[in-house]
């Protein structure tokens, strides 16, 4: 298994030209205002309070690293959707993300998180597309899965892979998690581990 030993907040950013210098590889979690980016940060690493979390849609207002083992950084970022924000700060939002996304060098893979109670969401599905398009590695994360049975589990997870099969050639990895029952904590960090293997440090020169 493997193990967090450090787990530390470094800096706010409101650009990705703002973000840390540091060449450590990097994975970022996305998702509609909410979703529970903050919780599962915080399960992963094993620290209640280390991402701000609230029960207010929009909490998360900039790009905020966090350092882990000293050698990679897990990067939670704004929210997107029904946060009681004027238009103009939404769409503000939403091309600090995209620009993040697109010129983050040291960007290994992005968790898309999705409220597993839901079925599919256009607003979801557009952003999804969008990084296919791009050519962008995510990793869908179903999120709360602690709220409903296991049976409801399986049933919407095929509802959204069924969705994507009809304009997706192969689909991107997918995970379970819950922040309260840490299902699917393991399978994550397993996953960041062998995904931070490929990190090549002249990538950022």
């Amino acid at each position: 298994m493997f193990i967090i030993k450090s787990a530390g907040f470094i800096k706010s950013s409101a650009s990705v030209n703002d973000c840390p210098k540091a060449p450590f590889p990097e994975f970022a979690f996305i998702g509609r205002s909410n979703v529970g980016k903050s919780t599962l940060i915080n399960m992963l690493v094993n620290r209640k309070k280390l991402a701000k979390t609230s029960s207010a849609p929009g909490k998360t207002q900039l790009i905020n690293h966090f350092l882990v083992n000293n050698s990679w950084y897990l990067t939670d970022l704004p929210g997107f959707g029904f946060a009681k924000v004027p238009l103009k700060e939404k769409k503000k939002w939403d091309e600090m993300i995209k620009q993040y996304l697109l010129q983050r060098k040291q960007l290994m893979c992005t968790f898309f998180l999705i409220d597993i109670r839901l079925k599919p969401q256009p607003i979801d599905m557009n952003f999804m597309q969008w990084m296919g398009e791009k050519r962008l590695p995510f990793a869908i994360t179903f999120t709360k899965a602690d709220k409903i049975n296991k049976t409801k589990v399986k049933e919407n997870i095929n509802n959204y892979e069924n969705t994507l099969s009809e304009t997706w050639e192969s689909l991107p990895p997918v995970f379970v998690s819950s922040g309260i029952t840490a299902e699917g904590r393991n399978e994550i960090l397993e996953y960041i581990y062998e995904c931070g293997k490929l990190f090549d440090p002249k990538v950022l020169f």
